[in-house]
């Protein structure tokens, strides 16, 4: 059945009249009539029958009329229901955070700013593939892109957080083989992060342990100023080290760095936005990375 004869049809069960439903339907009378004689033979059913000068519904007919006409209303509803889907999912931004989420968190605010109609949904999971945007680490970043994925790769350095008490307070750099004894403490969730100091540690030549975690960053730099071990500490992805009392020691036993991640799946029709807010993280990255250099060099970092 083509879509056309059905809307004939329903048009002149509607008006019961050819010649008003021809007009409506702005074609001519004997082509209506053909339609709706050639729906009937494919049918196999009788759908009007005549009555005096007037046509009437058959009982099939009437049939066919009530359960069609929903059915048909419905499929013509379909393209706009598909424009709002689509705009909806334009609108929308699935950000898959699996690291330096305090820093992804503090550029999602940032950015609802620039673009405040921008639904992002922030999500943390491992399996999902069903994100625009992801955010995670590892050791040493070597995979290669999809087709349609942009990847952007930054290198973090990791310090030693320690209490600034006598015992380090002139210090500026430690070897871990040094802290084999010491209690560690840890950030609840970094998995990844935890895997990289512990493989960093048993390369030094001793087992990492930890026998603190927190689900918060301040309650471990509190932790670490209060003498209850010592931590890892990434460079600029869990903010600002602004704890007086604690102080980050550069690691002599080797570069130790984590690479953070950043992932971008062209999956919709449009793109733009997701593109955008990638350009926005990435280059908030570049910059931390560029003042990181200038800095490593003796340069001080201009104020913002």
């Amino acid at each position: 059945m083509e879509l056309t004869h059905l809307k004939y049809f329903l048009e002149v069960a509607k008006n019961e009249h050819v010649t008003k439903s021809a007009h409506n339907l702005c074609i001519v009378q004997p082509a209506l009539t053909q339609a709706i004689h050639k729906l009937e033979d494919e049918l196999g059913v009788p759908l009007f029958k005549t009555q005096g000068r007037n046509i009437k519904l058959t009982e099939c007919g009437s049939f066919f009329y009530k359960h069609l006409k929903p059915l048909y209303e419905d499929i013509e509803a379909l393209p706009e229901q598909l424009r709002a889907m689509a705009n909806k999912e334009n609108k929308t931004l699935n950000l898959n955070a699996l690291a330096a989420s305090s820093f992804v968190t503090d550029a999602v605010i940032q950015y609802k700013q620039i673009d405040p109609e921008l639904q992002i949904n922030l999500i943390q999971s491992l399996e999902t593939t069903l994100y625009d945007i992801s955010v995670r680490t590892c050791e040493h970043y070597d995979s290669t892109p999809g087709p349609d994925e942009e990847v952007f790769v930054c290198p973090e350095k990791i310090f030693l957080a320690v209490p600034n008490t006598p015992q380090y307070k002139k210090m500026t750099y430690a070897s871990l083989a040094d802290f084999k004894d010491e209690t560690f403490i840890g950030l609840y969730g970094t998995k990844v992060l935890g895997y990289i100091c512990k493989e960093f540690c048993r390369r030094v030549g001793f087992d990492l342990n930890v026998t603190f975690v927190s689900d918060n960053s301040n309650v471990v730099k509190d932790a670490v100023a209060g003498g209850i071990g010592v931590g890892f500490w990434p460079e600029f992805s869990w903010g600002k080290m602004d704890h007086r009392k604690v102080r980050l020691l550069d690691i002599t036993d080797g570069e130790m760095t984590r690479d953070i991640v950043v992932t971008l799946r062209r999956n919709k029709q449009d793109n733009s936005r997701a593109e955008k807010f990638f350009q926005f993280l990435t280059n908030i990255l570049k910059k931390e990375s560029s003042k990181r250099s200038r800095v490593q060099k003796g340069v001080a970092a201009p104020e913002k």
